[in-house]
């Protein structure tokens, strides 16, 4: 019998860094292998030590946690690498979803490519794939944006550079700008633009809001605007 290759197996090998998706919201969508490897690694390097540590202690594992994070990324991947290189299995995870999807994990996974280590993807959740699996808009092909930058002027310059775009566009959105922004889509793109702005997938609160730009901005401004937000913006030409 021919043995499994080593990024497939269930234990992670010396010196590899695993990038690990974890759930966006139900925990159940964990994966096996994700969490056999969460639970052997040396190091768990997270966004948030709560609420990985969180996470870990609710499926009863117990790992030494490092902060990986914004504000440190550049420093720690530096160091982890160090410690990959040194023999260490580490895997990394940020709060929810896949790593490096306007997440951190892109730095380390670029230091430990640079040296020649071993980088594993243990895929599963992504509220961006979840959307786009379900939204119903062309997914042929797409455009993932991330997060826009904060002020108005910067995604009114973006809907207007993409307008005529041939595939959809995929953006993340918070619950502070996600009612200037479904605003600004239907001012700059016009009304009937179809659009689908989807909040707290795989939560309990899941909702889709799917249409003409107009009527999902009605929509969505008459409910609660709290939850993380991915927002769909379909080809011009595309109808329901």
């Amino acid at each position: 019998m021919t043995a499994p290759a080593a990024n497939a197996s269930l234990t992670p090998q010396p010196g590899h860094l695993y990038v690990v998706a974890t759930p966006i919201g139900n925990l159940a969508d964990l994966t096996e292998r994700a969490r056999a490897i969460l639970g052997a690694v040396d190091l768990v390097a997270c966004e948030d030590t709560r609420t990985t540590g969180s996470m870990l202690t609710r499926l009863g594992l117990h790992r030494e946690l490092v902060a990986y994070h914004d504000h440190n990324e550049t420093e720690a991947a530096d160091r982890l690498a160090d410690a990959i290189a040194a023999g260490k299995s580490v895997a990394v995870v940020s709060d929810a979803g896949t790593p490096g999807l306007s997440d951190p994990g892109f730095r380390l996974v670029r230091a430990c490519r640079r040296r020649g280590l071993p980088v594993v993807p243990v895929p599963g959740a992504s509220a961006l794939v979840a959307v786009l699996s379900a939204a119903g808009l062309p997914t042929n092909g797409f455009l993932f944006a991330g997060f826009l930058p904060p002020k108005s002027a910067a995604r009114l310059a973006f809907l207007n550079k993409y307008r005529d775009f041939d595939y959809t566009l995929a953006l993340y959105e918070s619950c502070h700008r996600i009612d200037k922004f479904a605003a600004e889509i239907v001012e700059t793109l016009g009304p009937d633009r179809v659009v689908c702005i989807a909040k707290e997938v795989t939560k309990l609160h899941e909702t889709f809001h799917l249409g003409l730009s107009a009527d999902v901005l009605a929509k969505l401004t008459a409910g609660s605007l709290k939850g993380e937000f991915v927002v769909l913006i379909a080809p011009k030409d595309f109808t329901l």
